[in-house]
């Protein structure tokens, strides 16, 4: 049974969209977004807290694995879960090159209990996410701090404003064994 911070996390993050693609010609933009997909792929894990709304303050962590391509394309495939104490909760997501900008989902989709992903737009150490669910519109923006940090932040647009709603830390795991020469 999931706690209704989850369904609210799930649902936040469906609830967000908004920020159009910038474009910039396609051949320029793929070796900078496969670069920073290459960049980011592996395991990370960290804190995160939802900052507003009727469950802020509410804290959970992630463990979460990412893979650089789907099916050939430039993009990512996540894998993991996120936690609110005793109470798990599955987390996916894939998203894939569309013509200049990126198109794909959390979880199942904004026709189930995610959201989808409508325009994307890498830059040199982030990638700003475009999101829906019904009505619900809303950006992520995952941004790197050196090689082995990131932060996300969502956040839904009301009215004018784009309000941020969740906040996560990442970190990420590195292997700690020592490997060195035999002689």
């Amino acid at each position: 049974m999931h706690t209704r911070p989850f369904f609210l996390f799930a649902g936040l993050a469906a609830a967000l969209t908004g920020i159009a693609a910038i474009s910039v010609p396609a051949a320029e933009a793929a070796p900078r977004d496969r670069a920073f997909f290459e960049q980011v792929a592996g395991s990370w894990t960290g804190p995160g807290e939802i900052v507003a709304g009727k469950y802020k303050g509410t804290k959970f962590s992630c463990s979460l694995s990412g893979e650089a391509t789907v099916d050939g394309k430039t993009g990512l495939k996540l894998d993991g879960s996120c936690r609110v104490g005793l109470f798990s909760q599955p987390m996916s997501a894939v998203l894939a090159e569309s013509g200049s900008s990126y198109k794909g989902q959390f979880l199942d989709g904004a026709s189930g209990k995610g959201l989808d992903i409508i325009s994307g737009r890498v830059n040199k150490d982030n990638v700003v996410l475009g999101i829906n669910r019904s009505k619900l519109n809303g950006a992520m923006i995952a941004r790197l701090e050196g090689d082995n940090a990131m932060n996300v932040t969502i956040s839904v647009k009301v009215e004018d404003k784009m309000v941020p709603v969740i906040g996560m830390k990442l970190a990420r795991n590195v292997d700690d064994i020592k490997v060195g020469a035999i002689k």
